[in-house]
């Protein structure tokens, strides 16, 4: 089942990846090579497609050449092929034109490109985190729920939750309270050990993100962990979607549901590595019924082969 016209994605891709060192000194962070021909933002492209969105937009603005390349060189033949509408957005020059200052911002300089769509569902999600998703039932979550945004969430250790934005939500899955990267994460009622955070993606019913937008100030609610999110809790229908209930086909019996990575620094880039590799690994890049690539150059039928096993037991070296 494919999911209606009216939802259109902003995958935003303009973050520079500062923690990420050489790697990103020349390269967009979702550019940035993870391994067998995968780059970091085709975990979300890929969900998308899967899932059967057909309208994709992505903003890009660090060292966005890197970027615009492989995607022109992998994605856009699909997209033609497809009839997928998939386009990049960079900050307009001239006049009183300026750079995005944060992801809110983002999305509210390209408002006009979501109501030109039609889209009445809007998928903002981040372009540099490593997981399988299946976006058709976080959005059947979002219509039971009656939500005006929804936030994708799962339950992550508690030391590394400062990194993140932190929720606190009720039984029926309502979000009470929205912390952007606090200092000092509340744990999880009954699991201290963990907190429940946010991963980046979030599905606004496009009224409800026009009503956000225009609430904020333009030159100072950029962001929106830190300012559009914690207004939406206090005056709408927020809610936290279980990103650990989410199924996607062909998964091994070996790999780890809900796998999700926050790839931020070279050591987390090259512990998700080290995930995807091996003969049981927690997240198999090989997967024929959820590929993660539709056009690696030297592939059959444009899908990501399945690596041979001298391959699956090394680590890239990139990082």
């Amino acid at each position: 089942m494919l999911l209606e016209s009216r939802v259109m994605a902003m995958v935003l891709a303009g973050g520079q990846g500062t923690r990420l060192g050489p790697l990103t000194a020349a390269c967009a962070k979702p550019a940035v090579p993870f391994l067998y021909g995968v780059r970091l933002i085709d975990f979300a492209l890929a969900n998308l497609a899967n899932s059967g969105v057909r309208d994709i937009c992505v903003v890009a603005q660090y060292q966005p050449a890197s970027l615009v390349e492989h995607l022109d060189r992998v994605w856009t033949p699909w997209a033609d092929r497809e009839g997928v509408s998939l386009s990049v957005v960079l900050p307009r020059v001239g006049g009183d034109a300026r750079p995005f200052s944060g992801t809110a911002d983002a999305v509210r300089q390209n408002m006009h490109l979501i109501e030109a769509r039609g889209a009445g569902l809007v998928a903002v999600f981040a372009a540099d985190h490593v997981y399988r998703m299946d976006v058709r039932q976080m959005v059947a979550f979002h219509a039971r729920c009656g939500a005006d945004v929804s936030i994708a969430a799962l339950p992550v250790p508690i030391r590394s939750a400062s990194a993140l934005g932190v929720i606190a939500a009720d039984e029926e899955g309502r979000i009470r309270d929205f912390q952007e990267k606090p200092a000092r994460p509340a744990a999880m009622p009954g699991n201290p050990s963990h907190a429940f955070a946010s991963m980046g993606n979030y599905l606004f019913r496009r009224e409800a993100l026009d009503g956000l937008l225009a609430e904020c100030d333009p030159d100072r609610d950029t962001d929106f962990g830190h300012h559009l999110l914690p207004r939406a809790v206090a005056g709408r229908r927020v809610f936290a979607y279980d990103f650990s209930t989410n199924r996607v086909p062909g998964l091994g019996l070996h790999e780890e549901h809900g796998y999700w990575r926050d790839v931020g620094t070279v050591a987390a880039l090259r512990a998700a590595r080290r995930d995807a590799c091996g003969p049981r690994p927690r997240i198999d890049l090989a997967n024929p019924r959820w590929p993660l690539s539709p056009l690696v150059p030297g592939t059959a039928g444009g899908l990501l082969p399945r690596p041979t096993a001298a391959a699956r037991h090394s680590v890239s070296q990139e990082a």
